[in-house]
């Protein structure tokens, strides 16, 4: 059985307050933060993008994990704000953390569950036995118009998964998909900023898919909410995250670890890797998580997953989501714009 070998995960360390962002707009901050659940997210700096969040994570994977990088057979990065439209992440990341040259490498795109896609992948390689350890990464730079509502939730962030059968941490005992052509979020081609349809991305997409997605999950396990120790969902806010895991039946002190818009934003690719994330950090062996993406377009990722007893050796081997999270330094709207390319001139 495949299974979590090593994990990392990087955030950068800029914040942006949401009555900040609120200010230069005029809107109700108040209003803002109880509505989306949300007081801050993070600002890649100047010299940060998808490349260089996902080499940070695989870096702490690999510190976690133990193996010798060039042991990997495949890097999938999935993400919708690589840095090159035709240039893959995948390669910087292999050559950056020496595991050049490589069995396979690509970049995955399917919204804000290209990560858990990579996962997907990678876990299918190591349980046909055509590779011995895959990387899957699920990083971003979310975009968000000047004056969208998007503004007060897109972030930067990402986590990284090697995933392999020996000396795992943690075992993927299951792993299904809910898809449609559900178009409720979207960027063309040459577009600086996306699009979505407002109250439409919830009930027919987001909580459709996060539920379809588990309750597969649930029918094919045989399980329920109340025989996972952790759930962990995708947070485009915080509201939304409470939401279905309540509909789902999961208790707060099962999803608070996985939380993290409310101090960080919408990471996109990394939001559920990121939680997921969390939650190992925190686990305990024989804690049984339920992990569930989600990515516009529509479609979601479920796994079942089963702490062991090398979380313990394991997890203090590289920096831990809370202390990455807790590391930071506030900015102004002018230096998020300028950092965010937000001032052009076309």
């Amino acid at each position: 059985m495949a299974g979590i070998v090593g994990y990392g995960a990087y955030v950068p360390s800029y914040r942006i307050k949401i009555e900040e962002i609120a200010k230069v707009w005029g809107d109700d901050p108040i209003a803002l933060s109880r509505g989306l659940v949300v007081n801050e997210k993070s600002v890649p700096g100047a010299d940060e993008d998808t490349a260089t969040i996902s080499v940070e994570a695989a870096r702490y994977a690999l510190k976690r994990s133990q193996i010798d990088p060039q042991k990997i057979g495949a890097i999938y990065v999935g993400s919708e704000s690589h840095p090159y439209a035709v240039k893959p992440t995948a390669t910087i990341v292999s050559e950056a953390i020496q595991a050049s040259p490589i069995l396979t490498a690509a970049d995955l795109e399917f919204a804000c569950k290209a990560g858990t896609a990579g996962m997907q992948i990678v876990n299918g390689m190591v349980d046909s036995g055509m590779i011995e350890y895959g990387l899957a990464i699920g990083a971003d730079t979310s975009q968000g118009a000047p004056g969208d509502a998007l503004e007060y939730t897109a972030s930067a962030g990402g986590a990284a998964y090697i995933i392999g059968s020996k000396n795992t941490l943690a075992d993927i005992e299951h792993t299904c998909s809910f898809t449609t052509d559900t178009p409720d979020f979207y960027r063309r081609e040459g577009m600086a900023y996306p699009s979505h349809g407002g109250r439409f991305t919830g009930e027919p997409a987001f909580f459709k898919h996060v539920q379809g997605a588990a309750q597969l999950l649930f029918e094919q396990t045989g399980t329920t909410a109340e025989d996972y120790d952790y759930g962990v969902f995708h947070q485009p806010n915080g509201k939304f995250y409470l939401n279905v895991g309540k509909r789902l039946g999961f208790n707060n002190e099962q999803i608070e670890y996985g939380l993290l818009t409310p101090f960080i934003g919408n990471t996109y690719s990394g939001a559920t890797p990121l939680g997921l994330a969390s939650v190992l950090d925190n686990a305990e062996p024989g804690d049984k998580i339920m992990a569930v993406s989600y990515g516009s377009g529509a479609g979601s990722d479920a796994f079942s997953i089963t702490v062991n007893d090398n979380i313990i050796e394991k997890r203090d081997l590289a920096p831990k989501v809370q202390d990455i999270v807790s590391n930071k330094s506030y900015i102004d709207y002018s230096v998020y714009a300028k950092y965010k390319d937000k001032i052009r001139m076309d």
